[in-house]
């Protein structure tokens, strides 16, 4: 029986589906689907379906111990894109600023040096990732936990259309799917499954990115974590990782060199001589408005334009008023 039948079959029964079952409402079923027809509304709507038996379904993902019946695609880019080398970033919906500072460096860094990112849309960690992938004009796949047709979370439906534009939207959900608190865990097999390596930026205990490494570990994949501090939660799972074995993440390197890659060093953005100076203080040490006011010598107003001549070329980044040198 064909792998869309069962993916529609899952669709209408809100279960996961990832073989075909033996039995009679299943047998019913493929008497009724008509899969020339599915296929063509799924053309209308911009929506592809790669079974796990064809050729265009990514053999990382069919050597997992579970794989799903197969992918449902949106996107501009053919299947094969699946199948490059990829690296999964990951990590917690409400990360601090900085993890998503190190999750969006990251992206753009090892898209930059050909990888194509891999994560799950979600808030946090996620988006900040595939959103630096975007920035290197690399090629980025979001993992959905829901059907195909779906944005989820709505506050991504923008970055979701990029995305496709530049690369995949894949779930192994059919349309029309909802999401479900069930469908996140099974979602982060594929995530896990699509990709060489596995980084986890911040996690808390029990973080559904640690499930994602934990499959990836199942499966003999690289796992890499970023050490964090020890009296932060958002800490807790990553630093539990290392405490296991992870590789530890401290450099853009140490997750290239898992795919034997080396780092190509980019010229920095021109800025004016103002903002060369604001970012001389914060080259080391974060610091205040007030600090820096103090130790530039400029005008409250002078110091905003070159803040906001920094932050826009990528090389400085505040919250709560705090300031620092972006992670490169």
């Amino acid at each position: 029986m064909s792998e869309l039948a069962v993916a529609a079959f899952a669709a209408e029964t809100s279960a996961h589906v990832p073989e075909a079952p033996r039995t009679t409402r299943f047998a019913a079923f493929c008497r009724r689907f008509d899969e020339g027809a599915y296929r063509a509304q799924l053309a209308s709507r911009g929506l592809r379906f790669v079974g796990r038996s064809e050729p265009g379904f990514p053999q990382l993902l069919r050597a997992i111990h579970d794989p799903p019946s197969g992918l449902f695609l949106r996107g501009d880019p053919e299947p094969e894109l699946l199948s490059r080398p990829a690296v999964a970033i990951v990590g917690a919906r409400a990360c601090s600023a900085y993890g998503a500072e190190v999750a969006r460096m990251l992206g753009r860094e090892l898209a930059g040096a050909g990888l194509v990112v891999v994560s799950g849309l979600a808030r946090g960690v996620d988006g900040a990732a595939h959103r630096g992938a975007l920035d290197a004009g690399g090629p980025t796949v979001a993992v959905l936990g829901c059907g195909i047709d779906r944005d989820y979370p709505a506050a991504h439906a923008a970055l979701a259309r990029e995305i496709a534009a530049h690369g995949l939207v894949v779930s192994e959900y059919a349309p029309g799917v909802e999401p479900a608190p069930w469908r996140f865990p099974a979602r982060n097999r594929v995530i896990a499954g699509l990709a060489h390596a596995t980084v986890v930026v911040e996690a808390r205990e029990r973080s559904g990115a640690l499930i994602t490494a934990d499959l990836a570990l199942e499966e003999g994949r690289e796992v890499l974590a970023c050490p964090g501090e020890i009296t932060s939660a958002l800490s807790a799972g990553t630093n539990a990782l290392l405490r296991l074995g992870a590789t530890p993440l401290t450099r853009v390197e140490d997750a290239l060199e898992a795919f034997g890659l080396e780092r190509t060093e980019v010229s920095p953005p021109e800025v004016g001589p103002t903002a060369r100076r604001v970012l001389e203080c914060v080259a080391d040490a974060s610091a205040g408005i007030d600090e820096l006011i103090g130790a530039t010598g400029l005008g409250a107003a002078e110091l905003a334009g070159a803040l906001t001549e920094l932050e826009l070329a990528g090389l400085v980044v505040g919250s709560d008023g705090i300031y620092r040198a972006a992670p490169h």
